[in-house]
């Protein structure tokens, strides 16, 4: 999972930016519109890019982003502060998206998946590395949206069990033995050199 780690660590928070965010959030107990957006702004990409590895469905994206970050603004008051307002905000998306998912009935077809193939690459680079990329992507897919959500949380966000526990609302053995399915089940589908990357 190397390449994963790398492909998340360009949207890790630092310790400053949480410290921002708590400023943002007293801001917009004061019905800051400007706080908010640029709180909204700051988180959306990270929530969407979430939410699509959960949910598998634009509309629904969207529509659970707006929806989790709308609490802030209608609620402000329900953050106490007891963790990162990036917990918070994940730990609503996630609930949020688990009850999306379980009003929907018909089966999910990945249909961006080669979306979110990185178009920076060359077409001499592509040809192996799209392969392993595709593989790795249909593993996950097939992975539970739990252990999907475990898998993103810690690889892309960089964010610890603990925390993770917080955000899916569970212990946080629960957490790791989600995780731990999750790289086995990786490990046998991607056989060979892409296992090795788990």
């Amino acid at each position: 999972m190397e390449r994963i780690e790398q492909a998340g660590r360009g949207e890790t928070r630092t310790r400053s930016g949480a410290e921002g965010d708590l400023r943002l959030a007293a801001r917009i107990r004061l019905r800051d519109r400007k706080a908010f957006d640029a709180l909204y702004r700051a988180y959306r990409p990270r929530l969407a890019r979430f939410l699509m590895n959960i949910l598998r469905r634009r509309h629904l994206v969207e529509e659970v982003l707006d929806d989790t970050l709308m609490v802030l603004w209608d609620r402000p008051d329900s953050f106490s502060g007891r963790s990162r307002l990036s917990t918070w905000l994940f730990a609503i998306a996630y609930r949020k998206a688990m009850k999306a998912l379980r009003k929907q009935d018909d089966p999910i077809e990945d249909c961006f998946a080669e979306g979110r193939i990185s178009a920076d690459r060359s077409p001499e680079q592509d040809a192996g590395d799209s392969r392993a990329r595709q593989a790795l992507l249909d593993a996950l897919a097939r992975l539970s949206p739990e252990q999907r959500a475990v898998v993103d949380l810690t690889y892309f966000h960089e964010i610890g069990y603990r925390e993770i526990a917080a955000i899916m609302d569970c212990p946080v053995d629960t957490v790791k033995t989600r995780m731990f399915h999750a790289r086995r089940h990786l490990r046998r589908e991607l056989a060979g050199e892409l296992s090795d990357w788990i």
